[in-house]
């Protein structure tokens, strides 16, 4: 009995480290910077298949928004904060997203390849 619970133990615990490492992994970290209705840059290009990341600089004196419909992401950002989003695996193609707050002159486009 002893036995079957350190074998179980021992699983656990590997499944628990292989887990770990798999979410250690870095993402492709892009960065966007927006400021007062200009997005910079406004193509990105990533990785189509694999998550990423984009760090998002509001160097504005507004706050801005960052929104993508086709990827459901939002995210308001404040005047001089810089925060991230996450974005799942993409399949080749492009993405639109834009500044809710300022929508006409701040227009973007994820390309993943």
């Amino acid at each position: 009995m002893k036995l079957c619970q350190i074998t179980a133990d021992g699983i656990a615990a590997l499944l628990f480290l292989m887990a770990v490492s798999a979410h250690a992994k870095a993402l492709p970290a892009l960065k966007l910077e927006m400021k007062d209705g200009r997005l910079t840059p406004a193509r990105i290009e990533a990785p189509a298949g694999q998550r990423i990341k984009i760090e998002i600089t509001n160097a504005g004196g507004s706050a801005a928004e960052f929104e993508s419909i086709p990827l459901r992401k939002e995210k308001v950002v404040a005047p001089g904060v810089t925060t991230f989003v996450v974005i799942k695996a993409l399949a080749p193609g492009e993405y639109p997203f834009f500044d809710d707050f300022h929508p006409k002159t701040a227009q973007g486009v994820i390309v993943a390849k």
